[in-house]
């Protein structure tokens, strides 16, 4: 399923309020949040996307051009998330929009860190799950790999984050700035 309006709306609003020039997007699906995202981007940012189906990234770009959108304004990448993301530069984006495998959103957390510069924002989709993550009766795979999430968000001391209740959720953490990094 498409990211929703609501969940879109925020996703443009952020890219805007950041001045993002380079966004990773995990899950390209159709092309509906890539849209999103690019609209509130600047007018020479590019956004990265990543998915396992070609033919995602076929329709995606599909649509991107039939909105009028630059092709060098977004790469699609084929291939799982997870052997991709080590490939691109460290502290370079300044938005990681992660909606593809829940079950990997714990590992998508750790490389959005890397990729973020100080300042960056990630963001996943699907954050209350169809109303199943404040279930706990609920205890499948994806549920747990969600709640767990939430918690390591929330514990993460250089993490500043929000539970947005568009659509399905929108989990949003701000990367702080810390010597270290």
């Amino acid at each position: 399923m498409p990211i929703g309006s609501g969940g879109g709306a925020a996703l443009r609003f952020l890219t805007s309020v950041l001045d993002a020039r380079a966004v990773v997007e995990i899950g390209t699906g159709t092309g509906v949040s890539g849209l999103w995202l690019l609209r509130g981007m600047r007018a020479d940012g590019v956004l990265t996307t990543v998915d396992i189906e070609a033919e995602h990234q076929r329709l995606a770009r599909q649509s991107f051009t039939d909105a009028g959108i630059p092709a060098q304004r977004a790469r699609t990448i084929s291939g799982a998330a997870l052997d991709v993301l080590p490939r691109l530069t460290d502290g370079h984006y300044d938005l990681v929009f992660c909606d593809g495998d829940k079950r990997e959103y714990a590992a998508y957390l750790k490389e959005a860190l890397r990729l973020l510069r100080p300042g960056g924002v990630v963001a996943f989709d699907n954050a209350l799950w169809h109303d199943r993550v404040a279930d706990p009766a609920q205890r499948d795979e994806e549920t747990v790999a969600i709640r767990d999430l939430g918690r390591a968000v929330m514990d993460h001391d250089d993490l500043v984050s929000v539970l947005l209740p568009v659509g399905d959720g929108l989990l949003v953490a701000k990367k702080e700035w810390s010597p270290e990094a």
